[in-house]
């Protein structure tokens, strides 16, 4: 790969190019499209899934042959008229409410938390590290996922060189890369100590008991409780969490990455914050999608916080 080509394709993010060159594998081989493709060829691959997926997918593969056309210097048949009226129809012959994952309310969160706390106690009594390696682990992503909001894809991305924590006081957390992040500077993200369900000690515990001094935070253990040097995948992270959930005695299948972040936006909106603070914290640049994950419906009790400031809290 020439420096061109390097840059280049470090300004599509790994879950965006790999969703995108899945979108043009089915075309090509599942549907038996050619590419280039024309308007009309575009427009019937349209009709043949428009009752099999969303409109949302649709949209996202119609986005992916899209790119592959103008990056390789071809017209974007996507744009063409009749494609964009075909997708008009289709919304309209199925419309379908959105589905989101449930919001992790913060009663099942501290459920889930003890439940894990009681297995890391009896793996220590038994002297069984992986059942205390894979405890601690996922305590501390649990709540740095809900406290910080964080996508999936950014709790696969922390690095342990980028974190400071300080237990009883709070953590720094550098991400090189987010979606948020649209100029590719990296975002600095504080949080604070708590009293109760502490991300920052749940860290601390987690890099200790595993020994980690650089790369990945979060990482895979196999069955046998080999801890790995890569870092988890952020596909894999809705069954691992699922999993998590179901052990706890949960409806698990109502849950997913997103969970964690409605969760704590729901949990802000509930406890006063107004929608510029929450913003800021989460990294939404846009009020319809900050929205999108407050479930008002939803109310919870306040939770104390050392030190008790709203403002530290907040994304650098």
């Amino acid at each position: 790969m020439n420096k061109l080509d390097r840059y280049l394709d470090a300004a599509v993010r790994d879950n965006t190019r790999r969703s995108y060159r899945a979108a043009v594998e089915h075309f090509e081989v599942s549907w038996g499209g050619f590419l280039p493709a024309t308007a009309d060829s575009i427009a019937r691959y349209l009709v043949d899934y428009a009752e099999q997926h969303s409109i949302n997918t649709l949209r996202q593969r119609l986005a992916a042959l899209g790119q592959w056309h103008t990056s390789q210097g071809f017209p974007d048949p996507t744009k063409a008229p009749l494609v964009r009226q075909m997708l008009k129809g289709i919304r309209a012959v199925h419309p379908a409410q959105e589905r989101q994952a449930a919001a992790l309310t913060l009663e099942h969160l501290q459920r889930t938390v003890d439940a894990l706390h009681t297995k890391a106690a009896q793996a220590q009594q038994a002297h069984c590290l992986p059942e205390l390696l894979r405890a601690r682990r996922d305590v501390a992503l649990l709540l740095i996922g809900f406290w910080r909001g964080f996508r999936g894809d950014e709790l696969a991305r922390l690095r342990v060189e980028h974190i400071q924590a300080q237990a009883g006081v709070g953590m720094q957390l550098y991400l090189a890369q987010s979606k948020g992040d649209r100029q590719g500077r990296g975002v600095s993200h504080r949080t604070p100590a708590l009293k109760s369900l502490c991300p920052v000690q749940a860290y601390i515990d987690w890099i200790s008991v595993a020994g980690i001094a650089r790369g990945p935070v979060f990482r895979k253990l196999d069955r046998w409780g080999n801890l790995g040097e890569q870092a988890l995948n952020s596909g894999s992270l809705i069954v691992l969490l699922r999993r998590i959930f179901a052990d706890a005695g949960l409806p698990a299948s109502l849950y997913s990455s997103h969970s964690l972040r409605r969760g704590f936006a729901t949990w802000a909106s509930g406890n006063g914050w107004d929608m510029k603070a929450l913003m800021a914290h989460v990294g939404w640049r846009d009020v319809k999608s900050a929205l999108r994950y407050v479930d008002a419906s939803v109310s919870f009790g306040e939770l104390e916080v050392l030190p008790a400031r709203r403002d530290v809290l907040t994304a650098d």
